[in-house]
């Protein structure tokens, strides 16, 4: 096992990064420790309406998944609703989960108040699937 995917399983480092790696790297060591991995493209994302949506996508989320950011920490806090539900590839429970944001810039395409509510979301994230046991990472790339 590489040092990345021992990093990964380790939940007391999980948290917001900026990727120093290629997103390769990342997916290999991800799956290696049997993390699923989502990835969101926010290189078009301009408004809050648009970022949902990508994040949305990324996860998979249910009809439900509303336009606002309750939607947004309901559905990262809970994949009970996905089969993905942490369900890696080989279909082995996940061990955690990995969320990878490609091109978002340095504000993730989101107005200044929407990308401290955005930050504080994903941080809230991580505090609650270190509770479950769980690392939750975000990585921006």
């Amino acid at each position: 096992m590489n040092t990345l995917c021992t990093r990964l399983q380790n939940g007391d480092e999980a948290g917001i990064y900026q990727l120093n790696c290629s997103a390769d790297e990342l997916r290999i060591a991800a799956a290696q420790a049997a993390l699923s991995l989502f990835e969101a493209d926010l290189s078009a994302v301009q408004g809050k309406g648009e970022f949902l949506a990508a994040i949305a996508q990324a996860v998979k989320a249910p009809d439900w998944f509303g336009t606002n950011w309750d939607a947004l920490a309901d559905a990262l806090g809970d994949f009970a609703w996905s089969n993905v539900s942490g369900s890696t590839v080989s279909g082995q429970p996940a061990a955690g989960y990995v969320l990878l944001l490609h091109d978002g810039g340095d504000t993730l395409g989101l107005s200044a108040a929407d990308h401290k509510i955005v930050m504080e979301i994903f941080s809230g994230t991580v505090d609650f699937w270190k509770s479950q046991d769980k690392p939750f990472w975000v990585f921006f790339c």
